[in-house]
């Protein structure tokens, strides 16, 4: 049986005013790592749509879920550039992100919940492994980086259309990778992220 989200974990923090942070888009190849963060005006509030870990949903519960949100709630949304996450490395761009996204709140909240095992030293708050289905908070922020990724990424495949990113989100797929071998590399995509670099290693040797 799957764990069904609450507000138990804002409730034991002891703040009044508790944002849920998560982030997507650690494991692609290329686009941004997109963050959001959520904070309900009550936790009483009654919540007429599925609030899951954004993975657990269909796209149309998904879509739902996130037109609700950005409507009832108080949320920021933060990002670092595939060049910032080349520079730093994923897990402090990840970091760097989840600060922005709080940072862009309209108001700032006490406290955050973290999806994970590490806190962003810019933040008060507390990490929770497997979050987005603990905490309905997260699992709202969930929702909201990953249709904001996903728009990003199929904003981005009608400009380069060959590399399928409307499918794959820029997530190595065996077509993903073979599109790299055929066209080559853009500035959207990681270049230190391991088949990114090899092969442009690959292509530098065999000039």
């Amino acid at each position: 049986m799957k764990e069904v989200p609450s507000f138990q974990f804002e409730i034991n923090s002891g703040y009044c005013r508790v944002a849920g942070c998560d982030e997507v888009g650690r494991g692609p190849l290329c686009g941004p790592v997109v963050a959001a963060a959520v904070m309900f005006p009550a936790f009483d509030i009654d919540i007429p749509v599925v609030i899951r870990d954004s993975k657990q949903l269909t796209p149309i519960a998904r879509r739902t879920a996130y037109d609700w949100i950005i409507n009832n709630t108080i949320w920021g949304i933060g990002m670092c550039s595939p060049a910032e996450i080349d520079q730093i490395n994923i897990l402090w761009a990840s970091m760097c992100a989840m600060t922005r996204a709080v940072e862009n709140m309209a108001e700032l909240p006490d406290f955050c919940l973290i999806d994970g095992n590490r806190v962003p030293a810019e933040l008060n708050g507390a990490a929770i492994v497997k979050g987005d289905a603990k905490s309905l908070s997260i699992a709202a922020a969930s929702i909201i980086a990953k249709e904001t990724r996903d728009n990003i990424m199929r904003d981005l495949a009608h400009e380069f259309p060959q590399y399928g990113w409307d499918k794959n989100a820029g997530y190595p797929t065996q077509s993903h990778l073979q599109a790299i071998d055929k066209y080559g590399i853009n500035e959207h995509y990681r270049k230190s992220f391991r088949p990114i670099k090899e092969r442009i290693k690959n292509e530098t040797a065999d000039n």
